[in-house]
This record gives C-alpha cells, sequence and structure tokens, in this order.
C-alpha cells in the first residue's frame, strides 16, 4: 500500500498544486518560443549571422528550404482537413471549458488554460504560413517575420503564464481548508 500512496503522490491530479503542471507549462512554452512554425529559432540566428559575416548563404538556404517545407506542410494540412480540425479543436476546448469552469473540474481548467493559448499560437502560425507561401518572403524579410512571429509567441505565452498563475492562486486559496 505505501507504493500505490507514493505513485498518487507523484501523479497528483490537483494541476495547480502540482509541480508537474508547472514544469509543463514552463516546457510547452519555451518549445514554442523556440519552434517558430516548426522552425528552430536557432535557424534564424545561424542566417542572421551569417548574412553580416558574408560567409557564404548556406545557413540561409537551410533556413529557407525549412520554412518552406513547413508552410506547405501546414498549408496542405489546412487544405486537405482544416475544417474537421478546426471543429475537432473547438469542440476540445468547449469541453475542457465546460468541464473546468462549469462543473468545477480542476484538470479541465489546467488543460484548457494551455490549450486556448496554443490555439492562439496555432492560428497565427497557419495565417504566417500562407503569407510566406503566397508573397515568397526569402532573405531578411523572412527572418523578420520569423522574428515577430515568435515575439508574438512569447506575448501570448507570457499572458497565458499570467493568467494561469492568477487563477492557480485564486483556485488554491480558495480551494483549500485554513
Amino acid at each position: 500500500m505505501d507504493w500505490y500512496a507514493g505513485v498518487i503522490e507523484v501523479i497528483d491530479m490537483r494541476s495547480f498544486t502540482s509541480i508537474w503542471y508547472w514544469i509543463i507549462i514552463a516546457v510547452v512554452w519555451s518549445s514554442t518560443a523556440h519552434w517558430t512554425m516548426g522552425v528552430p529559432f536557432d535557424a534564424v540566428t545561424r542566417a542572421r549571422k551569417a548574412d553580416t559575416d558574408d560567409s557564404g548563404g548556406a545557413a540561409q538556404e537551410d533556413l529557407e528550404t525549412i520554412v518552406r517545407v513547413n508552410c506547405n506542410r501546414i498549408v496542405h494540412i489546412m487544405d486537405v482537413s482544416g475544417a474537421w480540425i478546426v471543429a475537432f479543436a473547438f469542440f476540445m476546448l468547449t469541453i475542457l471549458a465546460l468541464l473546468g469552469f462549469w462543473y468545477k473540474i480542476e484538470i479541465a481548467q489546467a488543460i484548457f488554460l494551455i490549450a486556448g493559448p496554443m490555439t492562439l499560437v496555432a492560428l497565427i502560425s497557419v495565417r504566417n504560413a500562407r503569407l510566406i507561401r503566397a508573397r515568397g518572403t526569402f532573405g531578411q524579410a523572412l527572418r523578420a517575420h520569423l522574428a515577430r512571429q515568435r515575439f508574438f509567441n512569447q506575448v501570448i505565452g507570457m499572458v497565458s503564464i499570467f493568467i494561469t498563475a492568477f487563477w492557480g492562486m485564486w483556485h488554491n486559496l480558495s480551494a483549500t481548508v485554513l
């Protein structure tokens, strides 16, 4: 029975008091800031440095290839099954919101506070993939476009973490028996 109690303590379903939930939030938002549209941001940095050093355009060519492949992939997925993906995403968000905020299920609140803002990031990624593909953006303009999207991803992440932290504090203070 002791090992069972230990496992239940480690895997705690009370999300806002669990260290695992906050670790997941940190990993999700740091990964989102680093991987902009599926492109690692260090590739953008390498391309920028190669452009200023005049050491050749291999890093820029690599960046443009990665962006082209990912933009084509994102646009193709949305063209083929975008309506189903959007419908399923909003269905799941609605279920999570109802379970979390109407029926007061904490794990649903916690998942919604991660998944909701991530849908905004996904929408921005789809929009930018279509823009990059339509305009044929290259060079400095492409790097600026990816940097701007990374900035918006970071802003969404900061606002999301702020709201999640305050919701979690309010939930812990109001639910804890003193």
